[in-house]
This record gives C-alpha cells, structure tokens and sequence, in this order.
C-alpha cells in the first residue's frame, strides 16, 4: 500500500472540505452584502470589521439554539436528512480538478481528489442522490407543510436533471471522454467549450439554478406558501445542515461550470506550460488555482444577482419551463451537435 498517497489523498480531502465549509460561511455574508449593495442599504457591518466576523456570530448561534425533534415525527430519518443533504453536497468536490499538480519531496501532488474516467457520471450520480435530503427531511417531519415542499423539491430535482443531463450529453460528443481532468487539458490546447456549446451551457445554468434551489426556482422553500418549506421543523444545526448544503451546491455547481464550459483551473490567455518554465510549476500550479476560483466566484455573484433581481416563478410556470422548454432544446442542441460531429468525422476520414 503507497502510504504516501493515502496521506495525501487524506490531507487533500480535508482540505477540500475545510475551504468548502469556510466559502460556505462567507457566501452567506457575501449574500447579504450584495442584497444591501442592490437595495441600498448596508447589510452586515457591526461584527468585526465590514462585518467579516457575521458568519462566525451566525454559527455559534446556531450551534447555541435548543435542539427540537418533534415527537410525532420519525427520529431517525429526521437526523438523517439533513446529514444526507450535507454529505451530497460534499463528495461532489471529488473528481473536480482544482489546479494541475504541486511538486514536493519529489513527489508530483495533483490536486484532484479523485481522477476517475468517468467523473461527470460521477457527479450525475451523486446530485440525483441529494434529492433524498430534501425528500426525507420532510417526510419525516411529519408535517403537512414540509411534505409539500420536499414532494415540490424532488420532482424539480428530477425535472430539471433530466435537460441538464441531454446537456451534457452534447458536451461529451466533442471531447469524448468523462474525465474533467481530460476536458480541462482539451480547452487548455484549443477553445473554452462555451464558445462550442452556448446553448448547452445556458441550459445547464438554468438547471443548476434550480437544482440548487435558488430563486427564481426556490419554490420547495416558498415561505408565502409553505410557511417555510422542507426544513420548517428543523433547528440548531440540523437547520444549518439544510443551509451550509445549498450554499455548497452553489459553490460546486459553480466550480463544475467553470470546469467544463470556461477551461477550469486554465489561466486565460496565457500558455501555462511556457508559463512553467519562467515561474515554476509550484507557482503556475497556485495561480491556475486562483484562476478557477476567480470564476466560480463569478458564477457564484451571478446566484446572488439572479436572486435579488427576478421574483419567484410560479410551480406551474416552472414545470413548463423545465418539462416544454428546456428539454426540447437540449434534444435540439443534442441532435444538431451530433449532426456536426458526424459530419466532421467524415470529412476528416475521406
């Protein structure tokens, strides 16, 4: 056994997951300060200084609320859901490749958890998994209210999964492969697939929107109806659980649209393997890091931008748009990719 690798692989992992529980925190301040920016206000801004150290004051108040399990309700699947919608949100960070690799001790130390031939499978896999959460978190609430919204959040889940798959599905006949590492190196030598796949990756935007439960698709949360959605009966931080995980759904949608449609880790407009040979790999290996998360934060600044600017759909206004818009696009995306593959790979044979 490559003792080595295990430690790295561990050390790896817990970094991965410490900075994605501290982005968490911080997209929560930064959520509010974009909403005070948009509405004129303040926002936070007595905790620390600029409010910095609202997150930490947020935390230790949920840590400190009396914990509440209804007696009607089911015990176990109650603690479990919660815990399943958190544990989702996290593995989905293991086959995301956050830069190209670190040299030390004479070891190459890739920074990707896991590089498995079949990574976009993978996260499928692992986000149809999430809807779980949500459905037994409020089924074993045992309540009326929170039946509803989780029955609401699984069937947009499963909805809007099905146009982000066809999506993807055209992204895959131009590289090929599954691996995310292998799709990050092919836009490194050639285009960023969204100029390929403009349609494909508005798609799948919308549909991380909603599979995030982001306005304008937070209607499994839709207090105006359902007093507060799936996690009405939850307190302390099983109700953190509920929120750390939707704000980690951002922050790992947003790095896997930066992997497949922006280049990932790349640096742009800069041949990062002449750019080796000036500062060293270590260095090129940090700031293709700083690069990627300069685009997810990005990506995450839109979340925040869509949610306080357009109102909350109505559900059958979203099934509509899931079930009649969308997934017929993405079958035309998907036929019309697959005409312009084939037809190059004739052109290219004769």
């Amino acid at each position: 056994m490559d003792w080595a690798l295990l430690i790295e692989k561990a050390v790896l992992i817990l970094i991965i997951i410490s900075v994605s529980l501290l982005i968490a925190m911080y997209e929560t301040y930064a959520e509010r300060k974009v909403a005070a920016f948009m509405q004129d206000r303040r926002g936070p801004n007595r905790a620390g200084p600029f409010g910095l150290l609202q997150p930490l004051a947020d935390g230790l108040k949920l840590f400190m609320k009396e914990e509440i399990i209804p007696t009607s309700s089911n015990r176990f699947l109650f603690v479990l859901g919660p815990g399943l919608a958190m544990m989702t949100a996290m593995m989905t960070s293991a086959v995301v490749p956050w830069s190209s690799h670190f040299h030390f001790f004479g070891r190459d130390i890739s920074l990707q958890i896991a590089d498995v031939n079949i990574g976009v499978l993978y996260i499928f896999g692992v986000v149809s998994m999430g809807v779980y959460g949500i459905m037994i978190g409020g089924w074993a609430s045992n309540n009326k209210f929170s039946l509803l919204a989780a029955i609401r959040g699984a069937s947009q889940i499963i909805s809007y999964e099905l146009a982000m798959g066809l999506s993807i599905i055209a992204l895959l006949m131009i590289t090929g492969s599954l691996s995310l590492s292998t799709i990050v190196k092919q836009q490194q030598e050639g285009h960023y697939y969204v100029l390929l796949q403009p349609l494909g990756f508005l798609i799948f935007l919308i549909c991380a929107f909603a599979e995030c439960n982001r306005t304008p698709f937070d209607l499994s949360e839709a207090d105006s109806e359902l007093n507060m959605g799936f996690h009405q009966e939850y307190s302390s931080m099983k109700l953190g659980f509920y929120l750390f995980a939707e704000y980690i759904n951002v922050f790992i949608s947003s790095a896997v649209m930066s992997t497949l449609y922006f280049g990932g880790y790349d640096i742009p407009f800069v041949n990062d393997a002449s750019l080796v040979g000036h500062l060293g790999q270590n260095l090129v290996a940090t700031l293709q890091a700083l690069s990627l998360f300069v685009k997810i934060a990005a990506f995450i600044f839109f979340f925040m931008w869509v949610r306080w600017t357009l109102p909350r759909f109505r559900y059958d206004q979203l099934m509509n748009l899931g079930w009649k818009v969308l997934i017929p696009l993405a079958l035309v995306n998907m036929l019309v990719t697959g005409f312009v593959v084939l037809l190059q790979a004739n052109h290219w044979h004769f």
